[in-house]
Parts: structure tokens; sequence; C-alpha cells
């Protein structure tokens, strides 16, 4: 068994497909067949189950494929660090972040990074929390902020925020005028743009009115948190969402009121995951202390607003989720 071989496998489950994957590492079918067969012949089982919908893999597949990945990091990072010939910290480092909190770090986590760290290539990616969780178990991922303490107790947690969820309104709405507060009472009679039904922020605001024998009056259904702020901003609804969320927008010149509900605890706990510490690259290392930093910086600047004290709840305590799980 080779590092090529066990690149060749991995783009092979990553894409369910032996053609795609023969496409993608520009190498001839037959030949990338031929790799993949010399790695089953050596680990001594199948490893793919073959169907005209592509490939998948069995449970020896996965397992080859978890463990392929952190190998093939723990290569790259390794060439990348025998390629430094001046002390200087090199690398990748993939962080994995939902939509409001890359709305409120990104810009200035990659602009940190890149002006003290040029050695460091950073690797954004934004998707809701339930991708996010998949792709770090599959070791795709260095870091990744979730809402949920519910993970393999093989990769490292430590709890990052406690955000507040607030009602959000343009700040020339007519809706609530002058009010810092309201009720759920109240909010169910405000028009609001919320997630879709699977989206675990949605469920925890749901439960809230149900709870009361209340229902949200939801105008429309948006996922893409930019497509949404836009509706807000153009007076079609409000929304519920941590101030994050309005960070690059009030940035762009927009104005908004956030609005706390007195009657509910609507917060989100968010936990900063990374590989375990003997697989964590020092690049890894480095952006997940500077993600510390900008937090940081951002809450005691003023600019992130909302932030409660940080509780320490029981590994089995349901935190409020503000993403998909």
């Amino acid at each position: 068994m080779d590092i090529r071989q066990l690149r060749y496998f991995a783009k092979i489950v990553e894409l369910g497909s032996l053609s795609k994957a023969s496409q993608v590492l520009h190498i001839a079918q037959p030949a990338l067949s031929q790799q993949l067969a010399k790695l089953e012949d050596e680990v001594g089982k199948q490893l793919l189950i073959r169907s005209p919908k592509g490939v998948t893999p069995n449970e020896a597949g996965q397992a080859l494929y978890h463990h392929a990945r952190l190998i093939l990091r723990q290569f790259d990072q390794a060439m990348t660090i025998a390629r430094s010939d001046n002390g200087e910290i090199k690398g990748v480092a993939t962080i994995g972040l939902p939509a409001t909190t890359v709305a409120a770090v990104g810009l200035p986590l990659v602009k940190r990074v890149r002006e003290k760290f040029p050695g460091i290539s950073i690797n954004v990616v934004e998707a809701m929390s339930g991708h996010l969780d998949h792709l770090i178990r599959q070791n795709r991922l260095d870091l990744a902020v979730l809402f949920t303490r519910d993970m393999p107790s093989d990769l490292s947690v430590e709890p990052l925020m406690v955000e507040e969820l607030f009602l959000i309104l343009p700040d020339s709405s007519e809706l609530l005028p002058g009010r810092t507060e309201l009720t759920m009472e109240e909010m169910s009679k405000v028009p609001l743009i919320l997630p879709t039904a699977d989206h675990g922020l949605r469920k925890r605001i749901e439960a809230e009115f149900e709870s009361r024998a209340l229902f949200p009056n939801v105008v429309a259904e948006i996922d893409s948190l930019s497509l949404l702020m836009n509706c807000v901003n153009d007076h079609i609804g409000g929304t519920v969402k941590p101030m994050g969320a309005i960070i690059q927008e009030t940035q762009r010149g927009r104005k908004f009121r956030c609005l706390r509900v007195s009657d509910a605890q609507l917060r989100r706990s968010n936990f900063l995951y990374s590989l375990p510490p003997d697989s964590l690259s020092s690049a890894a290392t480095v952006v997940a202390n500077e993600l510390r930093i900008v937090i940081d910086k951002l809450v005691k600047g003023g600019e992130w607003q909302g932030f409660l004290p940080r509780p320490e709840p029981a590994p089995d305590t349901p935190e409020v989720l503000g993403e998909p799980a």
C-alpha cells in the first residue's frame, strides 16, 4: 500500500464513481481500477460495493476511508514542514463555520491569519452544522464550530461562546416602534422569515411557541442567510437570529433593531471541535487560537453583541441549536 493508492481510494469514495474520480485525478479509468484492485488485494477483502449508480464503501471500506483521510492530511502536513526552510509555520488549515458565524468572523479571521501567518493557507468551509458535523467526523476538517456537544469522543471540544437570539427588524420598521423587548405572544403576531422546518433554529423557536400554545406567523422560509437578511431589510418580515448575523449587514450601511425576548431563554451555545491534539497540525492550532482572538476582539470592541456568560452544561444536556443538526 502506498500514499498514491490511498489518495485514489479516498477520491473514489468521495465522488462515488470511478469514472468521475479518473477525470478529477487525470488518470485513465482502467489504470485507476487496477490501483483499486491492488489495494483490495493487499487489504485482503473488497472495499467498495459496485452498482449501476456508482460505488459506495462497505464497512471495511468506510473504516479505511476514515483513517486514510487522517493519514493523507498528516502526510501533506509533514511534507509542508519538511519543505519549510526558515521555521515559518506553513500548511493548510481547514475550518468549518456555519453561515451566521462566517458573517461575523469570516473576514477578520482570514485577514488576521494572512497578515500574521502568510505561510498558512486557510480554507473556510461554510455549511449548515449537520454537514460540518459529517465532514469533521470524516477527518475532512481540522476545526469546526458546532452547536452541540454530542460528538465522537475522539474529537477535542471546548466551549467557545453563548449567543442570545433576538427578533431582528429593519431600523425603519413600523412594527413595535421604540421597543427593545417583546414577549413570545407579541412575536407570534410579527411576520417572520425563518429557516426551513429541518433547521435546528426553526425547531427551537417553534418549541417555544408550542409551549405557550402559540403559532409563529411564518411568511417565508429561507436557509440562505444573505437572502434572508435581504428580505428582512426590504420589510418582508422579521427574523430570529444572533447578532452575528447583522455584523456584515451593518458594515454595508444597513440598520436593524434587535429586540430581546423577555419571557423565553433563546440562546445558542457554540463549541469549537478539532482533531485530536496528536493529529492537529501547527497551522490548524494557530487558526484555532486566532479564531478565539478574533471573537474576543469583536465582543470587547462592541461589534458583536448579545453574549451571555459561558455555562458548562453536562454532555447530555440539550443545547439550543442554531443551525440544522
